[in-house]
């Protein structure tokens, strides 16, 4: 993930911005508390409370150095860059399933940031990847494991 360019939307960027300063003021002091908490217990070679803190301390350190990394190769979408005439990176977009006639909308985001649950999906993923660059009114193939899936592009908004 060293060099590798981390799309993100302005909403994107504001959460892990948001996480790494929690990280850095927050959760470095709460493990470094109960890090000295447990050292207070006595014999560390047998703490387990000092074991999970000492775990949970690597944990965030890791944590911070990856979204550091994030955010030094950032490159971030801006709303005037988002086309309403083609699906692009952070165009959300309303698509309907022909087998079923479901409806869905979709926010198009950078693997980063996606987050399923929310129907934020990457540019990377199987519908992502079959929607990106296409226009209202196209029908797409989407290959997933149980078999293949036809949308149509009903609306692309910002």
């Amino acid at each position: 993930m060293s060099d590798k360019e981390v799309i993100l939307t302005q909403d994107g960027l504001k959460r892990l911005e948001e996480e790494l300063e929690n990280l850095k003021s927050v959760k470095r002091r709460e493990v470094a508390e109960r890090i000295k908490v447990a050292i207070g217990y006595g014999d560390i070679s047998e703490n387990s409370e000092y074991e999970d803190a000492k775990n949970e301390q690597a944990f965030i350190e890791g944590r911070i150095i990856t979204l550091e990394k994030m955010l030094r190769n950032a490159r971030i979408i801006n709303n005037d860059e988002i086309d309403t005439d083609t699906v692009s990176i952070g165009s959300i977009v309303i698509v309907e399933d022909l087998e079923f006639g479901d409806t869905m909308e979709y926010a198009i985001v950078g693997s980063a940031e996606s987050d399923p649950l929310q129907n934020k999906i990457s540019n990377e993923s199987p519908v992502g990847r079959a929607i990106l660059g296409k226009q209202i009114g196209t029908v797409v193939d989407v290959t997933v494991p149980a078999g293949v899936i036809q949308y149509k592009i009903l609306e692309i908004k910002k």
